[in-house]
């Protein structure tokens, strides 16, 4: 039998404020209309420090209005039946609900960052901000894994992205 390690736990370290009461996008969507702001408490505001020379950041936090169980196996809602492993998708009902998003870093004012669109629920509890440097996190020879066994991609990456389409 696998034992398990010892739980481990995190506490926020800001507040994500988003216009997402009721529905968030799927992903983050870099013109999203809204006003979308990082709040970190002000106990943290030194690690800001030098923050604002970066374009994109990854933020961390807590999926804590995820739904339901988690599940070993899920089907994302636009694949038609399509079924993977939790680890192969990007679900939020997962073991840990930790969520991670990439965005652009418009500005920071005292303990404020302004972004671009982040696809969370307005009050997500915040757990990390992260630079996003180029020669580390751009891959240039990533692919697209079990999504390029479904038909019409470029169909697929616009539901994925939350982008309005006609057909």
């Amino acid at each position: 039998m696998t034992q398990r390690p010892n739980s481990i736990e995190f506490s926020p370290i800001g507040v994500i404020k988003t216009p997402y009461g009721e529905r968030a996008p799927y992903q983050p969507i870099d013109d999203d209309p809204g006003s979308f702001r990082i709040e970190l408490f002000p106990s943290h505001q030194n690690g800001l420090v030098q923050l604002e020379r970066f374009r994109y950041i990854y933020v961390l936090y807590h999926v804590h209005k995820a739904s339901g169980t988690s599940s070993l196996l899920v089907e994302p809602p636009w694949t038609a039946g399509t079924t993977v492993g939790i680890f192969a998708s990007r679900s939020p009902r997962r073991p840990n609900r930790l969520g991670l998003s990439v965005v652009r870093l418009k500005r920071i004012e005292k303990n404020v960052l302004y972004t671009s669109g982040l696809d969370v629920f307005d009050g997500t509890p915040l757990l990390d901000i992260k630079p996003y440097i180029q020669d580390l996190d751009a891959k240039p020879d990533a692919n697209h894994g079990w999504l390029e066994d479904i038909g019409n991609r470029d169909h697929l990456m616009l539901h994925i992205k939350g982008i309005p389409h006609d057909y």
